[in-house]
């Protein structure tokens, strides 16, 4: 299998030496996004609900390069500054992922990069897998 490096100028760029997605086969493995904002590169500091709409918009517009979806995507890990955030972090992310959502894991960390209040990451297959 063939590794490929997925890169879209619509979601941030890396700020780092990471790729926004790798694809392995038919899978996509996705770098954690945080609420940046790509067309100006700068973090939106809102409120938790507003950063985790701009994170599951970066993960998806990362996913959509990478050949996947938000309805491809099988395990998430959700990293929060706070566990006091986890109810509406979740409220959010139930829109984007519906009725089917993936797996998930939700830790609270110590910080994060930029200071954000939360960071997703994805593992997804691609959709013409299917």
């Amino acid at each position: 299998m063939e590794k490929r490096i997925v890169s879209t100028d619509a979601a941030p760029k890396a700020i780092g030496p990471y790729s926004q997605a790798v694809t392995v086969g038919d899978f996509v493995y996705t770098s954690g996004q945080i609420a940046i904002n790509p067309k100006s590169g700068e973090v939106e500091y809102g409120s938790i609900a507003e950063q985790t709409k701009l994170v599951l918009e970066n993960l998806s517009a990362v996913l959509s390069a990478a050949g996947a979806s938000m309805q491809t995507v099988v395990k998430t890990t959700v990293y929060l500054k706070s566990m006091d955030d986890f109810g509406e972090m979740n409220g959010v992310f139930s829109e984007f992922f519906g009725s089917e959502p993936p797996t998930r894991a939700c830790v609270q960390v110590a910080r994060l990069p930029k200071d954000v209040l939360v960071e997703i990451d994805a593992v997804a297959y691609k959709a013409d897998s299917k």
